[in-house]
Formats: structure tokens, sequence, C-alpha cells
């Protein structure tokens, strides 16, 4: 498969929330930072693909200058800002991460967070999302929204996979923000109604389904009308489908220590993606995608400038 150039602005376009990170430094001291899944992602494909293939985040923000320094830190990063919306009245999530004995804990603080109305303008919604080749959510993006909201956003999905976009979605299992295990389970095939691509992740499939090996995740992801299922099994194999390759497993090389697996799945996407885009065969994409991942999670944080 060859890189075929694209009329579009934006090769691929993130779509989400992303929060002020606090991290800990000391027993009293915190350190400001911006992350959140699917932001992680366009920050790492950013470094992954060449200048000219322009990377986009699209959520919503507020008017106030935690939103104000969050976009500006986007912007120095090499990610376009512009399908970001401003909410007025609105803010931005937070979260803490607490450490002791380095088992690290977090709370979190987004009742006002504007990225919950990432989906309220239905023509803003549709405009942006048909300006990329590809595009990528994921389960926290469903999980933040109404349930009308959800709909909305899915739909607007859908028809900017039928005007040729490429839509991947992390399922990202977030118990705690969904009303119920049954919203979730249901949010999670609705995501994969409205993907191309589907990224779960073993070990949370299982627990909420219920599936007895990565055969099982496939299928149920298959029937919900994706065409290409990753699953990721963390130190085990990783077994992905699509009608070019079939299905194949790759085993990931051992790492020696886990410093901290936040972002894995989030490099993981940003590897995936940028290696498509450059019209990698999936297989070689994978695998470009588990090392960056065993990468980031030799180091602390979700975003690690040494990693690319």
């Amino acid at each position: 498969m060859t890189h075929v150039p694209d009329t579009r602005p934006l090769t691929l376009l993130c779509v989400g929330e992303c929060m002020v990170e606090l991290a800990q430094l000391s027993s009293d001291t915190y350190r400001r930072g911006f992350a959140g899944d699917t932001f992680n992602t366009a920050w790492y494909a950013r470094r992954l693909l060449p200048e000219n293939e322009g990377i986009g985040y699209l959520s919503a923000i507020g008017t106030d200058t935690a939103s104000a320094e969050m976009q500006a830190f986007m912007g120095s990063a090499g990610i376009d800002t512009s399908p970001l919306r401003e909410v007025p009245d609105r803010t931005v999530g937070l979260y803490m991460i607490s450490t002791d004995h380095g088992e690290r804990s977090f709370s979190y603080w987004r009742g006002q967070s504007a990225a919950r109305l990432l989906a309220a303008d239905e023509a803003w919604l549709s405009t942006h999302l048909g300006c990329a080749r590809m595009v990528h959510f994921s389960g926290i993006t469903l999980a933040i929204l109404s349930p009308d909201h959800r709909l909305r956003l899915t739909d607007a999905l859908n028809a900017a996979r039928a005007s040729g976009v490429t839509v991947s979605f992390d399922t990202n299992l977030r118990p705690r923000l969904w009303e119920s295990e049954d919203a979730m389970k249901a949010g999670l095939v609705l995501g994969a109604s409205a993907a191309d691509i589907v990224l779960p992740s073993f070990d949370e499939e299982t627990v909420l389904f219920g599936d007895a090996g990565p055969d099982d995740t496939i299928a149920r992801y298959r029937e919900a009308g994706a065409t290409t299922v990753v699953v990721k099994n963390g130190a085990e194999p990783l077994v992905a489908t699509s009608p070019e390759t079939g299905q194949f497993t790759l085993t990931p090389t051992p790492v020696g220590r886990v410093i901290d697996s936040t972002a894995a799945g989030d490099s993981f996407a940003a590897g995936l993606l940028s290696g498509l885009a450059m019209g990698q065969p999936l297989p070689e994409a994978a695998q470009r995608a588990m090392d960056l991942a065993a990468r980031v999670i030799q180091a602390p944080g979700a975003l690690v400038e040494d990693a690319v």
C-alpha cells in the first residue's frame, strides 16, 4: 500500500478531552502539565509524522486562562488548534496524580469541563470531522458526553466515513465515567459502529464482556461494523485482523522494567495510525506501535520526549 496524498488539510484529527494534569513531585509540590488520552495520541503522532502531515485536536475549551494556556501548549507542540471550540462559562477538566511508595492514584475534577459539550454544535462538528484523512476518538470521548451527544458524535463520524475519512476508535474503558455497566457496553458497541479501526485491550474486554480470548473481542467489534481490529494484550501477543492481511499475531519484545504504564495505549494508537497514514501494512504499523509503547512505559509520565 503506497502513501496517497489527500487534499484534506489534516492527516489525523484526534477528538476528546485534554485536561490540566497536576503530577506530584514531593509531598507538597506538584507540576502542572496538560494530557488526556486522545491528546496524548495527537502529541506522539505529531512527532512521528513529517511536518507537512497536519495533526489537529477537536474539543471544546472555556474562555478562561487555563483554557488559553492549554490551547497555547497544544499549538507549541505543533498541533492545529483550529478545531477547538470555545464555550463561555466553562473551563477545562483537571486531574491530580498522587504517589505513595511508587503507587499512583488519580483524583479528577471535570464537572465544568467544556469538553463535555464538544458535540453540542452539530454543524461545527461535521465541518471539522470532514477535514481530516483520519479521525481518532476513544471510549473516554464517548463517556464524558450525554447520551444524545454520543449519538450526535457517532452520526457525524459515520457521515465523515461516507466521505472517505478513516475513523479509529480506542475503547479505553473508564467505568466511573459511565452511567452504568450496561451503558458502557452499549457505548463501546456504538463507538465501534462508527469506526473502521477498533483498538481494544484484552484485559479490559475480558472483565467487561467475559471474552475467553482475543478471537471473541475481534468477533464482537467486527459484528458491530469495524473492518480492522487490533487487540492489545500487554506483554502477551497482540492479535489483529483486517481485510487486507487476515488475522495475525505479533509478540512484543519483553520490557525489562515498567516504570509507568500511562499513555501506553495512547502512544500505541499514535504509532499504528501514523504508520498506516504513511502507507505501512498493518503488521508493520502494529510493530511500530508496540515498539513505541514499550519505550513510553519505561519512563514516567504520559508525554515522554525521548520515546520518539
